[in-house]
């Protein structure tokens, strides 16, 4: 036999930096959302500054992993000659993305009386949508990998490029395109994020001792573009800088690759990886990001009878009483999370396991049990 290609060396091998990122991610973002129960005097000063600005860097982190890990599975598939399958896996699940992300709406939204809510795109419908959208693109491009990283790197210029332009479409795609219908996470610009990380998950699965070398790549061309902004914010028509301009994009995303790769070097050391995952949590809501965004925001806003965290605890806490209701509110949200994770396990996989062997008894297609040791 030949030398084995690093794709197939690399196949079912998790990328653990990747993986603390978003669980990482999923932490940070609880504290933002829990911000709201402090008293609205102390939303100003050094503190309240230095928060917002790590806040600002949840979403580019929790999109940009959804991109890594749509690249990597695909390639992996391919590479594993299942990419139907994993097709159709990805898109259960991007299903239960858009299914969740509905549901929040309507929990917070009359939807049914004032239809438009529906419509309105948070960081689950932009990452469904995006996904989505990308899904036809990294499929098609899973089988060379080098050319999808390089295709997605473009298209992340392209989306972002274009984004500031995009502040004045009006119409029924207006929500996809800006915020002017109440959309908080269009997918001009933020769907740049998603491309941007499939750039580095197919360098990942073709070739992963090449990641790092990607990630300081992408961190040195957000350095030169934030370095740009003066260029960047006149060479546009008037718009949002904070909200559409590449040049902040580009700083935000360049302090992301930063974090990486001190997440890539803690986990090529022993000592380094136990420290990260001693961090609590982080390894729970690293493989179950959806159901820990879903029960934070249930527990932190929907009423169950009367009792919600922001409705004890809305606008009126101290900080040592806001760290102290946020552990709280973690930990709860951890173990719904942790719960919800052995329903998922126990029912909805078996059953997903049997639908898949009748589809195959159906078509003559070999079980994906029976390719089992081939899955990414």
């Amino acid at each position: 036999m030949g030398p084995q290609q690093p794709a197939a060396r690399a196949t079912g091998a998790r990328i653990r930096g990747f993986d603390w990122l978003r669980g990482i991610a999923v932490l940070v973002m609880i504290q933002t959302h829990a911000l709201g129960l402090l008293r609205p005097e102390l939303r100003s000063g050094l503190l309240w500054t230095r928060l917002q600005w790590v806040d600002g860097l949840v979403a580019p982190a929790f999109i940009f992993s959804a991109g890594f890990s749509l690249a990597l599975v695909q390639v992996r598939g391919a590479a594993a000659g299942m990419r139907a399958v994993r097709v159709r896996k990805t898109l259960r699940r991007l299903g239960e993305v858009l299914l969740v992300a509905t549901l929040l709406n309507w929990m917070w939204f009359p939807i049914f009386r004032e239809p438009r809510w529906i419509f309105r795109i948070d960081i689950l419908h932009c990452i469904g949508l995006s996904l989505l959208l990308a899904l036809p693109i990294f499929a098609l491009l899973s089988p060379p990998p080098r050319l999808l990283s390089w295709v997605s790197l473009a298209l992340a210029a392209v989306v972002f490029g274009v984004s500031p332009f995009a502040e004045h479409v009006r119409g029924p795609l207006a929500a996809l395109a800006n915020g002017s219908t109440e959309s908080v996470f269009p997918l001009l610009p933020w769907g740049g994020y998603v491309y941007l990380g499939a750039s580095a998950g197919a360098v990942a699965a073709y070739d992963p001792r090449k990641l790092p070398w990607w990630i300081g790549g992408l961190l040195v061309a957000g350095a030169v573009l934030w370095i740009a902004t003066p260029q960047l914010a006149a060479v546009y028509p008037p718009h949002q800088f904070w909200v559409t301009n590449p040049a902040n994009h580009a700083s935000r995303w360049t302090q992301v690759c930063a974090l990486l790769l001190v997440l890539f070097a803690l986990e090529r050391s022993p000592a380094g990886a136990r420290a990260v995952s001693r961090i609590p949590f982080v390894e729970l809501f690293a493989t179950s990001s959806l159901a820990g965004y879903f029960f934070h925001q249930m527990l932190l806003f929907y009423r169950i009878a009367g009792f919600s965290f922001e409705a004890r605890w809305g606008n009126s806490c101290s900080w040592p009483k806001y760290w102290l209701v946020l552990v709280l509110l973690i930990a709860a949200t951890a173990v719904l999370t942790w719960a919800m994770d052995r329903v998922y396990s126990r029912l909805w996989n078996p059953l997903w396991t049997r639908l898949q062997k009748v589809d195959s008894s159906a078509t003559g297609a070999p079980s994906q049990r029976g390719q089992a040791r081939h899955a990414p």
